[in-house]
C-alpha cells in the first residue's frame, strides 16, 4: 500500500548489502542439538523475517542477524555487532541451556546461556522480528528465557521497548552502527536517560547531542513528531517494573516501518514503499538546529520560525558582545536578583520546550497553586510545570539550579512557570499598563472627528485617481504604458488580453508551470504556433508598477544568450503581464534540488551552467549599453532551455547604475535571503559585488547540489558558505 505521509521530510536510501548466497531454509525455529550453519536461515512463519549469516558490501566479515525476507537486504538486528567471523566458518549452535555462535564448530564467540537445563528449548523467529529461547511447549511471553528484542542494536521494531526494566535492571537503547558496511557499535546511542524522570536523548560518546523530554501525557516536551499519527501510535509506559517507550503500526499487516539511529546521528522513522522499493523517511526527530542541545545557553529561549535565540523575559545576554557575534552558548543572567521569600514570584510562558531536569524534583497529584507554594518555598526552585509524567493525572515538576535546552513552538509545548524577582515582576506590570494605556489614546485618536474626516477625503481622493486611471488604461493601454515609462523607446511588442487568453486557455490550471515572487506563470501557444510563456503578476503581489515598468525597459534593451528574451507585454485593467520566450526545461532548481532530477547534471553540464551565470552576469554589469544589477540572482531565476543552456530571467528588482557609479543604498531592501550580500540585507547598500555574492552562493549550490539557506548539518548549524568554510 503506497501512503501519503503527512510528515516526510526526504528520502533515505539504504546502503547496498551482501545477502546470504542462495540460502537454505531449515524452518522458523532450531531445537536442541541442532546446528545452523552459514548459508542456512531461520523464516518466520509468515515469511516476514529471516535470521542468518550474512556480510555487508565488498567485506569477508561475517555476522549473525535478522533481516526483512523478500525485500532490499535490511538488517534490523545482529547478535555478533563488535566480533565478526572471518569467512563463512561460523555455526548457531542449540543445547539444552542456550545457544551459541561458534567459530569452526568450536571456538564460542557469542552465546546466550540459563541458569537452568531446559527439558524441550527451542530458539524460534516470530513474525515479528523477534528472535526468542523457550521452552518449546510454553506459548506465555513471561516464559521467554530470552529474546532478542531485550538485545537491541541501531533499530527499534514495533514492539520493542526502549527503556528500564526495573524489576531485572535491563536497559534497553539503540547504538548506531560504526559505518554503513560494519555493524559495530558506532558513536551515537539513543535512548531513555532515567526511569525516574524518563527523556529521550541522543548521546555522541559522553556528550548529548539532542534532548525531547520529559514525557507530558501526549509526547515527549519539544518534539510533535512522537505522537499518535495515521500511520503509527507512540506509546510510553511507566510502573514500579517498567519504564519504557514503543510504538505500534496502526496498519502492521501490510506496512513494513521501525525507528532507526544511523551512524551520521539522524532518529528516523523508516516505512517501506513497494511502489518504489525503497524506505521512506517519513519522520526525523531532528527538526531544525534549535534541537540540538543546549543552543542558547542558561535561559535562553530557542525560536525555530524567528530570530534564533532570545533571552527570556527579565534576562539578558550574559556577553553582549558574543550576542552580537551570533555567539549564544553563553545564555543570559537576570536583571534582577532574587531575593527568596521577599516578593518572588512566578511568570508563565506558554509553547515551551521543557528544560533539561538534571536536579528534577517531582511530587504526584498536586494542584498548580500547592506546586506553586512548593516551589516558592524552597529558595533553589527556578521553576515548575504541572505535567503527567506517570498517567497519574499530574505531576509537580520543580527545576533547580540554570535552566537549559529550551525552545518555543508557534503551537502546541508545555506551559513553564520562572521564577522572577519582586522589581522584576514589578517592572512586568508597569509595561502591561503603560501598554493599555497607549492603546486606549491610539484609539481616541483614531476615532477622533479631524482624523475621521482625513481618512474619507483621502480615500475618496485616491478612489477617483485608480478609476482615472483604469480608465485610461482600458481605453489606450499603449499610451499608458509609454507615458508611465517616461516615453522610453520600448521595441517590443504589445499584446491585447483576448490574444493572451487564447494563447493561454484562459489561464487553466493545466497551463500553470510555476510560481514567482509576484505571481503565477503559464504556458501558452500563439496562433503562430509559437510557444510563449507568461508572467501574470497579481494584484496583491509585491511587484507594484515600478517594478513592472522597470523590468520591461530593462530586458526589452538587452540581448545575451544567457538572458531570458521578452517577446512583449500586456496591459489591461489592474491586469499587467510579461510575454517571455517558453523554456522547456524550467529553472535550475528544478533539478539541482531534487533527489532523482540533479542526476541528469553532470559534472560537465553543471561547469557548463556555471559558465553560462557568469556570461550573463558579465554582460549585465559590463557589456550591456547599461550597467545593470540583478538584485536577486538566485536558482530559481535560472531558466535552462531544452539544450540546458541557463538564462537568467526575473529583473523586477534590477537597477540601471551610471558609467562611474559604484553602489547605490536603498531603505526598500528585497530579494531573497540566503542569497543577499551581508552589506545588502542589513544595511541596503548593493553594487556590482551583491550580484557577486548571489553568484557565489549559486556557484556553491550548483557544486553540493544543497539549498544555502535551510543547510543543516549534525555536528554545527552554519549555513552551506559556514559548512564550506570549516571544511576548507
Amino acid at each position: 500500500m503506497v501512503l501519503s505521509p503527512f510528515l516526510i521530510l526526504w528520502y533515505v536510501w539504504l546502503s547496498s548489502v551482501s545477502p546470504p548466497s542462495t540460502a537454505a531454509t531449515v524452518s522458523d525455529r532450531l531445537t536442541q542439538n541442532q546446528v545452523l550453519e552459514d548459508g542456512q536461515t531461520l523464516v518466520s512463519s509468515g515469511q516476514r523475517f529471516e535470521l542468518g549469516f550474512f556480510s555487508r558490501g565488498n567485506s569477508s566479515h561475517r555476522y549473525l542477524g535478522i533481516w526483512y525476507k523478500n525485500i532490499t537486504l535490511t538488517v534490523v538486528w545482529v547478535a555478533n555487532r563488535n566480533k565478526y567471523i572471518s569467512g563463512q566458518s561460523g555455526s548457531l549452535s542449540m543445547g539444552s541451556n542456550g545457544f551459541s555462535l561458534l567459530l569452526n564448530n568450536s571456538e564460542k564467540l557469542w552465546s546466550v546461556n540459563t541458569t537452568r537445563v531446559l527439558e524441550s528449548p527451542i530458539l524460534q523467529l516470530l513474525d515479528n522480528g523477534n528472535l526468542v529461547l523457550k521452552e518449546e511447549n510454553n506459548p506465555d511471553l513471561e516464559g521467554y528465557v530470552w529474546q532478542s528484542f531485550d538485545d537491541i542494536t541501531d533499530t527499534l521494531l514495533p514492539g520493542m521497548k526502549l527503556g528500564w526494566n526495573l524489576k531485572t535492571g535491563l536497559y534497553r537503547n539503540m547504538t548506531s552502527w560504526l559505518s554503513a558496511d560494519d555493524p559495530s557499535a558506532g558513536d551515537y546511542t539513543f535512548s531513555l536517560d532515567s526511569p525516574e524522570t524518563p527523556q529521550l536523548v541522543l548521546i555522541k560518546g559522553t556528550q548529548k547531542k539532542y534532548r525531547w523530554g520529559p514525557w507530558d501525557g501526549v509526547r515527549f516536551s519539544g518534539s510533535n513528531e512522537l505522537r499518535s499519527n495515521p500511520v503509527f501510535t507512540p506509546m510510553f509506559n511507566s510502573s514500579r517494573e517498567e519504564v519504557y517507550y514503543t510504538f505500534e503500526v496502526i496498519d502492521q499487516e501490510s506496512l513494513l516501518s521501525r525507528f532507526v539511529v544511523t551512524q551520521d546521528g539522524w532518529i528516523q522513522y523508516l516505512t517501506w514503499s513497494k511502489s518504489s522499493n525503497e524506505w521512506v523517511a517519513m519522520v526525523t526527530l531532528q527538526r531544525d538546529s534549535c534541537d540540538r542541545y543546549e543552543t542558547c545557553g542558561p535561559y535562553g529561549n530557542c525560536y525555530s520560525d524567528g530570530p534564533k535565540c532570545n533571552c527570556l523575559k527579565g534576562f539578558t545576554p550574559k556577553s553582549p558582545e558574543d550576542w552580537s557575534r551570533i555567539i549564544w552558548s553563553g545564555g543570559c543572567v537576570r536583571r534582577w536578583e532574587l531575593e527568596c521569600e521577599n516578593g518572588d514570584g512566578f511568570v508563565k510562558y506558554g509553547g515551551m520546550k521543557l528544560p533539561d531536569y538534571s536536579h528534577l524534583v517531582e511530587s504526584r497529584n498536586l494542584s498548580l497553586e500547592i506546586c506553586e507554594a512548593e516551589c516558592l518555598r524552597n529558595c533553589s526552585c527556578m521553576a515548575f510545570t504541572l505535567i503527567d509524567i506517570h498517567g497519574s493525572g499530574g505531576d509537580c515538576v520543580m527545576w533547580f539550579g540554570d535552566l537549559v535546552d529550551m525552545k518555543h513552538f508557534p503551537s502546541g509545548g508545555d506551559d513553564l512557570y520562572i521564577r522572577m524577582a519582586k522589581k522584576e515582576l514589578e517592572s512586568i506590570a508597569d509595561a502591561r499598563r503603560n501598554k493599555r494605556v497607549r492603546v486606549i489614546v491610539t484609539v481616541v485618536i483614531c476615532v477622533a472627528t479631524g482624523m475621521l474626516l482625513c481618512g474619507v477625503i483621502s480615500w475618496c481622493t485616491i478612489r477617483i485617481r485608480k478609476a482615472k486611471r483604469r480608465a485610461a488604461c482600458l481605453n489606450h493601454p499603449h499610451r499608458y504604458l509609454m507615458e508611465e515609462t517616461q516615453e522610453e523607446d520600448l521595441e517590443l511588442a504589445l499584446f491585447n488580453l483576448k490574444t493572451v487568453l487564447a494563447a493561454t486557455d484562459e489561464f487553466s490550471f493545466r497551463n500553470k508551470i510555476g510560481q514567482g515572487g509576484f505571481g503565477p506563470v503559464y504556458k501558452g501557444v500563439l496562433p503562430s504556433k509559437q510557444e510563449i510563456a507568461v508572467k501574470r503578476l497579481s494584484r496583491d503581489s509585491g511587484q507594484g508598477l515600478r517594478e513592472f515598468k522597470n523590468e520591461v525597459i530593462l530586458i526589452s534593451k538587452l540581448q545575451h544568450r544567457n538572458l531570458v528574451k521578452l517577446l512583449g507585454c500586456c496591459v489591461h485593467g489592474d491586469e499587467r503581464m510579461l510575454i517571455y520566450e517558453y523554456l522547456p526545461n524550467k529553472s535550475l532548481d528544478y533539478f539541482l534540488f531534487d533527489q532523482t532530477r540533479k542526476k541528469l547534471l553532470a559534472w560537465k553540464k553543471r561547469f557548463g551552467i556555471i559558465l553560462g551565470i557568469a556570461r550573463g552576469l558579465l554582460y549585465l554589469h559590463q557589456d550591456s549599453r547599461l550597467r545593470i544589477i540583478h538584485r536577486d540572482l538566485k536558482a530559481s531565476n535560472i531558466l535552462l532551455d531544452s539544450e540546458m543552456n541557463p538564462k537568467i530571467s526575473d529583473f523586477g528588482l534590477a537597477r540601471i547604475f551610471g558609467a562611474d557609479q559604484t553602489q547605490e543604498m536603498t531603505k526598500r531592501v528585497m530579494g531573497t535571503y540566503g542569497y543577499m550580500s551581508p552589506e545588502y540585507a542589513m544595511s541596503g547598500h548593493f553594487s556590482v559585488k551583491s550580484d557577486v555574492f548571489s553568484f557565489g552562493v549559486l556557484v556553491l549550490e550548483v557544486i553540493s547540489g544543497k539549498k544555502n539557506w535551510g543547510f543543516w548539518h549534525p555536528d554545527h548549524d552554519l549555513n552551506l558558505i559556514g559548512h564550506v568554510k570549516i571544511q576548507s
